[in-house]
């Protein structure tokens, strides 16, 4: 759990590296036109996504911290996961643009001022490495604060190899460096973008968090004293890092007094192994009948009161 504090400080930084960000934009994008730079043209694209990165985090963190209501009763959590696969699909797009501008500068080679993209390449660089440095320790838990983290961090490795690229081109004279460097950066967002894509996704569509598996959840909770079985389990994220589980479990017959205990040792052991936080356990004394719709405890029929 974050504290009050964490999160302040959080969100005060998402929307100083929005606005740090934005300025950035403006300034590469103007650079690149007078340099005839379509490496740092392509940058500027990239940081323009970035800023809508940030934007995006900062909506989504504010919108996850909201508390649950009579309509969405799990909260918002799932807001920031939203802002960042929406974030990823936008980068992916970024990059085709970037691929075909890319191959008509190769076909057609324009000169390019090298020094002026040294210059902004390097304040680029500065300019993502603080950012990344003030999202560091809010980005291991959110997947939202590290799409925009890892958004920043290839832009700072992009800024690094326009850098390269330019002290190459004025050493050498060759201008298709330019559009080959475009095209590195295209293939470092697609890289970047694709495992938040795929993180997302997997929440999105209520898949088994990242680095849990389903049988050892299963033998964990058999290994309780009084399980006798686990079934119908499943285990899926609310948000980047709070994370859900309902099953059925066969246990022994034992006393209310006794089962109360027996639940409090396997949410005990769901929150310390694995990080399960909201469970919704269902105790049985015999096996649940498998259909279509699922898990199905039988019915007696003569105590059925339809009969």
């Amino acid at each position: 759990m974050h504290s009050h504090g964490h999160d302040a400080a959080t969100g005060r930084v998402l929307k100083i590296s929005l606005l740090v960000t934005v300025l950035f934009v403006i300034v590469e994008a103007v650079a690149g036109i007078r340099a005839n730079s379509l490496a740092l043209l392509s940058d500027a694209g990239h940081n323009i996504t970035d800023a809508l990165a940030l934007l995006l985090a900062w909506l989504g963190f504010y919108l996850q911290s909201k508390p649950a209501d009579e309509v969405k009763t799990f909260g918002y959590q799932r807001s920031g996961v939203l802002a960042a696969f929406v974030n990823a699909l936008t980068l992916v797009a970024l990059s085709g643009w970037i691929f075909y501008e890319s191959y008509e500068r190769l076909r057609t080679p324009r000169t390019v001022n090298e020094g002026t993209m040294l210059v902004v390449a390097a304040l680029g660089l500065v300019v993502n490495a603080g950012i990344m440095w003030g999202l560091r320790s809010a980005q291991r838990d959110d997947i939202n604060i590290r799409s925009a983290f890892v958004h920043m961090l290839g832009d700072a490795l992009g800024s690094l190899g326009i850098i390269v690229g330019a002290a190459v081109i004025r050493h050498t004279g060759v201008q298709r460096i330019d559009p080959a460097l475009s095209i590195l950066i295209g293939g470092l967002i697609i890289w970047t973008a694709w495992g938040i894509i795929k993180e997302s996704l997997n929440i999105l569509l209520e898949g088994l968090p990242r680095g849990l598996k389903l049988q050892s959840v299963v033998e964990a909770m058999e290994e309780i004293e009084g399980v006798q079985d686990v079934h119908d389990l499943h285990i899926w994220s609310l948000g980047s890092s709070s994370h859900a589980l309902s099953c059925h479990v066969v246990i022994e017959d034992i006393p209310p007094s006794s089962s109360e205990s027996l639940l409090r040792r396997l949410n005990a052991l769901l929150e310390r192994r694995f990080g399960i936080r909201h469970t919704t356990v269902q105790f049985e004394h015999v096996c649940c009948a498998v259909s279509g719709n699922g898990c199905v405890v039988p019915v007696d029929s003569r105590r059925d009161p339809a009969r």
